[in-house]
């Protein structure tokens, strides 16, 4: 991974790598083994929620409730359960109903690892399994704050965030339309960047932070998310599925919607590389505190994977 991070710093690369293990030990804890018949399930759900990814979404809240000194328990808790709502829904989409992907992260995807059945099953589980974790009293004392949690992340998963951008990824591989640009933006913005806002958002939430922050957070994310897809864009057009860990060069051979293919690949990084210096922006009220996210930032637009 080769990412900048400012003098004197810990390295972007070592903090996502710590926070990374963490997260993973927070997951491997909330959906522990278990014996019985249920214990096909629960594998499922291990397969596709551990042992892989950038974790940039836990990464993010963990980044985020740093800003308010909130506990690292607390803030770990929420970032496993938004790594399973992440989860179920690269497991769903990997779906030959949906992408009909073999490939996720370097191995198998779940359907191909064990059935089709058994992989809708897991995201279901997977999606509620979050839900439980962020309304657990052992996430947040105040009933207040999981309830705000609550809504926000279902929000940003459901019909107008996640969800929403899926059916309007469908409906236009379908149509055979050329979509414009702004529509390619509010799709992209649903399907990915509704979950990466929320994400950033949510350390502000559990730290009860005025809602200046909160906003400022907010919108770093929304901007972020927009950078990331179309970072995510111009490496299916350009990377290879060793380095991405997935099939790559689906999105052009399937018609899908991209900014990269409305605008090209050096308009496209131009645009991403303007997202990521407005989202930089945003941090201003949080000083240095703020670094590893900014570097993230910049990370987006030059990652291989």
């Amino acid at each position: 991974m080769n990412v900048t991070s400012p003098p004197g710093s810990m390295s972007l690369a070592s903090a996502l790598a710590d926070a990374a293990a963490e997260i993973e030990q927070a997951l491997d804890m909330l959906l522990p083994l278990v014996e019985g018949d249920e214990a096909r399930l629960f594998d499922a759900m291990r397969y596709s929620a551990l042992g892989g990814g950038k974790r940039m979404r836990g990464f993010l809240v963990l980044e985020g409730a740093k800003q308010f000194n909130v506990s690292r328990t607390a803030a770990l808790r929420v970032a496993a359960a938004i790594e399973m709502i992440h989860a179920y829904s690269l497991v769903h989409d990997d779906l030959p109903a949906m992408d009909d992907d073999d490939l996720r992260r370097g191995k198998p995807t779940n359907h191909i690892a064990f059935d089709e059945a058994t992989a809708v099953l897991a995201g279901d589980a997977l999606h509620c399994h979050a839900f439980t974790v962020l309304a657990d009293g052992e996430t947040h004392p105040d009933p207040a704050v999981r309830i705000e949690l609550v809504r926000a992340i279902s929000r940003a998963a459901g019909p107008r965030g996640m969800c929403g951008g899926q059916m309007l990824d469908m409906l236009a591989e379908q149509g055979g339309v050329p979509l414009e640009e702004a529509a390619i933006g509010r799709l992209q913005t649903l399907k990915t960047g509704k979950l990466i806002e929320v994400s950033a958002e949510a350390g502000a939430i559990l730290g009860k932070a005025p809602l200046q922050q909160r906003h400022a957070l907010l919108s770093y994310g929304r901007d972020l998310g927009a950078a990331f897809q179309i970072a995510d864009d111009v490496l299916d057009a350009t990377a290879s599925a060793d380095e991405t860990g997935k099939a790559t060069g689906k999105d052009a051979g399937a018609g899908k919607a991209t900014l990269v293919g409305l605008l090209g690949l050096d308009r496209a990084r131009m645009q991403a590389e303007r997202l990521v210096a407005q989202a930089r922006t945003h941090l201003d009220p949080f000083g240095e505190r703020a670094d590893m996210l900014r570097a993230l930032a910049d990370f987006t637009i030059t990652r291989r994977s």
